[in-house]
């Protein structure tokens, strides 16, 4: 059940159109190859709208595959309005590779088509609906873009596990490990033979060591004939509800319905159904940030070519033990007077206005009625941030737990410390249980057991 691996090679501009020129493909063949520098090299800061300008000249071109002379002043509008889209963003863009192709882009398309820089713009337009009988409504996918019905036919059902990630950012593993992790900047959540997911975190605020998830991008790798190689990318106020090239499936194969991407609620929560693999990826923007929920077989989980380089592979490894902060610690801090941020983390000052401790508590009582790690998580996050928009982020990652893990009784989690070097991390085989519960209740018996010896 391996995809076949195909290597994607860009040289210059030429190779910006992703398939080049001249070979009937669509002028808009560069998308899986910009989406996938996307993924590679993300974006320098989240204030760079080039993804809103990506949209908007799909919405304005879509069904444009190949413009004949009568469609090319149409078209050529589009690429005006897609320049001065990206010149707008020019300066929060600076060092961003997906800005600087998509420029180089419209100056080879412009020159393709013969195109003057001066002229009318367009507005974007929304995507005519597929005609019956397109790729999009087909429903008799091949059996082997089924997974359940491919690979466990004479079997017992497939063990699925869960990974998810959210707030300021706290890491549930497919062991059911929990981790609070510092992790700024871009990191692989999972890289496996089918899909690679990859997550940007930045500061709540400048100069702040709370850090919350302002990026994400997923690419579903071409399998068989079942899907073609798809990308979906959501940052701070983009949560698409289509993959980047516009679609919503798996593209042209006979099998593309067996990976969806449907949209719960407009703005805020989307779902992606790849059943080709088992898998459900959940997706939802709660306040500013993003948060991640993924339901996935063992099997695929596993499914790594080599395991040794899977170091950065948070949802399977945890984070890096230097990128952990110690719960625990600063549960104790965080009771007394002037709560800051733990030790672990780097120095930085306090978040303004965040919450004193029995309001942070009392918040997040509210919506996590069970202490679990979750409730610690709203309580932890508020202090930090002094933003009640991670109360519902703790909130909906639960609520995504009870709909995405199998183990109904592994549900909540309760008190866990940071994980020591070299912890196991092979999926079924969770941590043993800490000590700490154990020694809490001998001290509470403690001075009775004295009390009856002296007696």
């Amino acid at each position: 059940m391996q995809p076949p691996r195909e290597r994607l090679v860009v040289t210059g501009r030429a190779g910006w159109m992703g398939m080049g020129r001249g070979a009937g493909r669509s002028a808009l063949g560069f998308w899986p190859t910009l989406a996938f520098l996307l993924c590679s090299f993300p974006a320098a800061t989240s204030a760079c709208k080039i993804l809103k300008c990506n949209s908007e000249f799909w919405s304005a071109t879509a069904g444009s595959h190949s413009p004949t002379s009568d469609d090319a002043p149409e078209f050529c509008a589009a690429l005006r309005t897609y320049a001065l889209c990206t010149r707008r963003t020019a300066r929060t863009c600076r060092g961003d590779l997906a800005y600087h192709s998509a420029v180089h882009g419209i100056e080879d398309l412009m020159s393709q088509y013969n195109c003057s820089k001066d002229g009318p713009t367009s507005q974007p337009r929304l995507r005519t609906l597929p005609p019956p009988g397109d790729s999009q409504e087909r429903s008799d996918s091949p059996e082997i873009c089924h997974y359940e019905k491919s690979f466990h036919k004479h079997a017992a059902a497939p063990n699925y596990t869960h990974c998810g990630l959210f707030g300021d950012p706290h890491l549930r593993t497919f062991t059911d490990r929990f981790q609070t992790c510092k992790v700024q900047g871009a990191w692989p959540l999972i890289d496996n033979n089918y899909l690679n997911v990859q997550v940007t975190n930045t500061p709540v605020l400048p100069g702040s060591a709370a850090t919350a998830t302002s990026k994400l991008t997923i690419i579903f790798k071409n399998f068989q004939e079942c899907v073609d190689q798809k990308v979906y990318q959501a940052e701070m106020d983009e949560l698409p509800a289509a993959f980047a090239d516009g679609s919503k499936n798996g593209g042209d194969k006979h099998g593309a319905n067996s990976l969806k991407i449907t949209e719960k609620v407009s703005g805020q929560h989307v779902e992606i159904q790849a059943k080709y693999i088992g898998t459900t990826i959940v997706v939802r923007q709660v306040g500013r940030y993003l948060t991640f929920a993924v339901r996935m077989p063992e099997e695929v989980v596993n499914a790594v070519e080599d395991r040794d380089s899977q170091g950065l592979y948070l949802c399977l490894r945890g984070c890096p033990l230097n990128q952990q902060i110690d719960f625990q610690a600063f549960r104790a801090n965080a009771e007394g007077p002037g709560t800051r941020r733990p030790a672990a983390a780097s120095p930085a000052p306090a978040a303004p206005d965040t919450f004193p401790y029995e309001t942070a508590v009392a918040k997040c009582k509210e919506k996590l009625p069970v202490e679990d790690l979750y409730y610690q998580a709203c309580v932890f996050d508020l202090l930090t941030t002094g933003d009640v928009n991670f109360t519902l982020a703790a909130y909906y990652a639960l609520e995504d737990v009870k709909m995405l893990h199998s183990n109904k009784d592994r549900l909540h989690l309760y008190e866990r410390t940071r994980e020591p070097p070299g912890r196991a991390a092979a999926v079924g085989m969770p941590p043993a249980p800490r000590p700490l519960l154990g020694s809490l209740l001998l001290l509470t018996l403690l001075p009775a057991v004295l009390e009856a010896v002296a007696a």
